[in-house]
């Protein structure tokens, strides 16, 4: 018994060191939520949300496109506190940029790059995620095969930059060595104390994937204030357990 109970904790301090290693660093006391996705976080390694990796996004409709953009620009707000700017790559800009005030994200930080061509696209951001002056860079495309999500992986565990990759062709869906697969779709958003308008921009959000972490899916939505809970009774579905580890 001791020596099952001494091989258990050898294993269980080599994960950590390796997630330490990967960047998967304990939170701060009292800064747990540092990139300010509440529950979410929970699912991440040691409740990190992993920073300087690859973040892939699965959009088949231009509205879940623009849901992923939205949500990004709200996890920006977070990611460029510390200053650095942030590149947004594709081939048609689908982003209006100053609706990015509306996540706190001034426009003028975001350099946007519109492109010709597909393969230039994951050339170009190839190349950024390896200045470690940047925030973040995003990448609009259809499709990236595994050895090039590895070859950005890698990048970015090396300069500490966060990427983001929309792909909008899931018929070319294939597997990546990215950290976390997400899926995020629109909903109706709900008007504040029955004023008129608009509300604030309401998401379900689905992490497909994630290295070492647990899948599941919430409801969330935008504030003044960042993300927060959907203010309805189910907050948090998790996904059946044979889906928790990444691929």
């Amino acid at each position: 018994m001791e020596k099952a109970a001494l091989k258990k904790d050898v294993i269980s301090r080599l994960r950590k060191d390796i997630l330490l290693l990967e960047g998967y660093k304990p939170p701060l006391t009292g800064n747990s939520n540092a990139i300010g996705l509440g529950l979410i976080e929970d699912a991440f390694p040691n409740a990190v949300f992993p920073r300087g990796s690859i973040h892939e996004f699965l959009c088949d409709q231009p509205e879940h496109a623009a849901a992923s953009g939205g949500f990004i620009s709200g996890l920006l707000k977070s990611l460029m506190k510390q200053g650095g700017a942030c590149l947004w790559i594709g081939l048609s800009r689908t982003i209006f940029p100053p609706a990015l005030k509306a996540f706190g994200v001034e426009p003028d930080r975001i350099i946007f790059i519109d492109l010709k061509r597909e393969r230039d696209v994951l050339w170009v951001m190839e190349e950024a995620i390896k200045c470690e002056g940047l925030a973040a860079v995003i990448a609009e495309i259809e499709a990236v095969s595994f050895t090039e999500s590895r070859r950005l992986q890698l990048a970015v565990e090396k300069s500490r930059v966060t990427g983001f990759i929309v792909r909008n062709d899931l018929q070319k869906l294939s597997s990546t060595a990215c950290a976390a697969r997400w899926k995020i779709t629109p909903l109706p958003s709900e008007i504040d104390n029955g004023l008129p308008g608009v509300g604030f921009p309401k998401w379900n959000v689905e992490l497909l994937k994630v290295k070492n972490g647990n899948p599941g899916e919430w409801k969330m939505e935008w504030s003044d204030q960042g993300f927060r809970p959907s203010r309805e009774k189910a907050l948090n579905a998790p996904l059946k357990q044979t889906e928790r580890k990444a691929g």
